[in-house]
């Protein structure tokens, strides 16, 4: 349940709990930073930079769970860059996500979930479930139909949604201990660089509710560490458009290609 959706006095409480203000600067949804009304956000290491190592990150997993559930916004370790997660089914969080970024509000947030098998309650799937098996979890955000099971205050401009299943332990278990759809964006204010620590974002922590550390994401050294996840346009039937080439195009190619699928040409969304 997302405890910050009923009505704009507790739009605006989220709003002042992130440091956020109701006024006309900032993002397209007219937001802009402010002193954070809250103290700065607690900071949880994972046991082993939150790869495989489960046992020990429970504490962490639990406060993530109850952060999300109340509406908040968490920074989070990914498989690709650090994220903000929060869940797509608060509008208030989805507004707070955009402001805290100074996001545009027509730039859409990706969808994280758990399994494979979720992808289906909330898109419309045109392509065979294995090519789904051998791209998810994985460095990619795939884009198809959404369903009228994912909230309508998310990305309302686009009939499309992009799907992520990182393959990152901890976000799996985040995204199925959750229990619905999370949205996730890089954790950085737009036009600047992603992280792939966190202390690279760290003047966004007094605007958080929680920050999960996993450590240093990739190598860290090349340029493309920072590229993201691989975006592709799975909406048209036999097709696939690269909408951004991301980190891991050339394997992501490779699989579309294998499964007969054809490149599209022109403008993806």
């Amino acid at each position: 349940m997302c405890l910050a959706r009923r009505g704009s006095g507790l739009r605006a409480t989220l709003a002042a709990v992130v440091g956020l203000s109701e006024g006309a600067a900032g993002s397209a949804r007219g937001g802009r930073l402010l002193r954070p009304a809250a103290p700065e956000a607690r900071l949880l290491r994972l046991p082993g930079g939150g790869g495989a190592e489960r046992a020990g990150w429970g504490a962490a997993l639990r406060a993530a769970v109850a952060e999300l559930r109340a509406g908040a916004v968490v920074a989070v370790p990914t498989d690709t860059l650090y994220g903000l997660a929060c869940s797509a089914s608060c509008s208030a969080a989805l507004d707070a996500v955009y402001r805290l970024k100074g996001r545009s509000e027509t730039k859409p947030l990706a969808v994280c979930l758990g399994r494979v098998a979720d992808v289906y309650r909330y898109c419309h799937v045109r392509v065979p479930e294995q090519l789904l098996q051998d791209l998810l979890p994985g460095p990619v955000t795939l884009v198809m139909e959404r369903t009228e099971e994912l909230n309508r205050d998310l990305n309302p401009f686009t009939p499309l949604v992009g799907i992520r299943i990182p393959n990152h332990a901890f976000m799996q278990d985040l995204a199925q201990t959750f229990g619905g759809p999370l949205a996730l964006t890089s954790a950085n204010l737009s036009s600047q660089a992603s992280s792939l620590r966190v202390e690279e974002f760290q003047d966004l922590w007094p605007h958080l509710s929680l920050v999960i550390d996993g450590g240093q994401i990739g190598e860290g050294q090349s340029a493309e560490c920072r590229l993201g996840s691989t975006v592709v346009d799975l909406s048209e039937p036999g097709k696939f458009g690269i909408i951004r080439p991301g980190c891991a195009l050339e394997s992501t190619t490779a699989i579309l290609q294998q499964y007969g699928l054809l490149p599209a040409h022109g403008p993806c969304l």
